[in-house]
């Protein structure tokens, strides 16, 4: 399991904002290169955002859902990364004062070819790519 923590200067609920943002995924989702779509309860537990990753001409399609919700505090999806699999992925929002966040991803595949590998280059990879997805993460909360 990868699990990677940023301190953001902006309060919980700025940042939960742009998690519940599901048209911004593509802006801080490493690899995420496009939504298809948002359902518009996103991001209500079962809704769906579908999304493009990888480098044309060999995207994919495929879609993440939310699995639980509580808004300003915490959003855990399944991702979808077809053929090569499913990851879950938990974003844990804690307040650390006025106007600060602390945000902790943790992901791990759960499924699919990248599951039955798993190893620790997973784990490092994972690891590099969630960090800069939170500091991408922490830009766009920052600057809101």
């Amino acid at each position: 399991m990868a699990t990677v923590t940023r301190d953001v200067q902006a309060s919980p609920d700025r940042v939960f904002a742009v998690l519940a943002n599901g048209w911004t995924y593509s802006d801080w989702v490493v690899g995420t290169t496009h939504i298809r779509s948002v359902d518009t309860t996103w991001p209500a537990v079962g809704s769906k955002l579908r999304h493009k990753a990888g480098p044309w001409p060999i995207s994919l399609h495929d879609e993440s859902t939310v699995t639980a919700v509580e808004p300003g505090r915490r959003l855990t999806l399944t991702a979808g990364i077809w053929p090569l699999g499913e990851a879950k992925v938990d974003i844990v929002l804690e307040p650390l004062g006025p106007g600060a966040t602390r945000l902790t991803m943790h992901e791990d595949f759960q499924a699919g070819p990248l599951y039955w590998v798993k190893n620790k280059v997973n784990d490092l990879v994972l690891h590099g790519r969630n960090e800069e997805a939170l500091r991408r993460l922490a830009d766009i909360a920052e600057r809101r």
